[in-house]
């Protein structure tokens, strides 16, 4: 499959993030577009998560560290290892990777569809 961000319709994961999801036989890539303030509570799963911070800032804990990343920060999530993250006051987006498949998204809704926040048409 080749495509671009821009065909894959969003995913809301939470409330109010969501995601442009690539499921694989074996992994699953996110893009991820935190709005400001934007909060992914604290929860925990099965998926080793690796991730990157593309724009914007987020204050990411895994476990007991909690660090604020910027563009270029990365993080690495163990299974079943628990996390949360907020997005900065401008917002964030982020990738990341997901090994097994997040099967448990499969049944999210599905948010208007609309231009990804990254990579900036500007």
């Amino acid at each position: 499959m080749l495509t671009t961000l821009n065909a894959i319709p969003p995913t809301r994961i939470w409330q109010d993030v969501l995601a442009r999801v690539i499921h694989g036989e074996q992994l699953t890539l996110a893009v991820v577009e935190l709005p400001p303030g934007g909060l992914v509570p604290e929860h925990r799963h099965v998926n080793e998560q690796l991730g990157l911070c593309l724009q914007g800032t987020v204050t990411f804990r895994v476990g007991e560290e909690t660090r604020e990343l910027g563009p270029g920060g990365s993080w690495r999530v163990l299974a079943n290892v628990p996390h949360e993250a907020q997005a900065g006051p401008s917002g964030a987006v982020v990738v990341e990777v997901f090994a097994p498949v997040r099967d448990d998204w499969a049944g999210l809704e599905q948010a208007e569809p609309g231009p990804p926040r990254w990579p900036s048409t500007e």
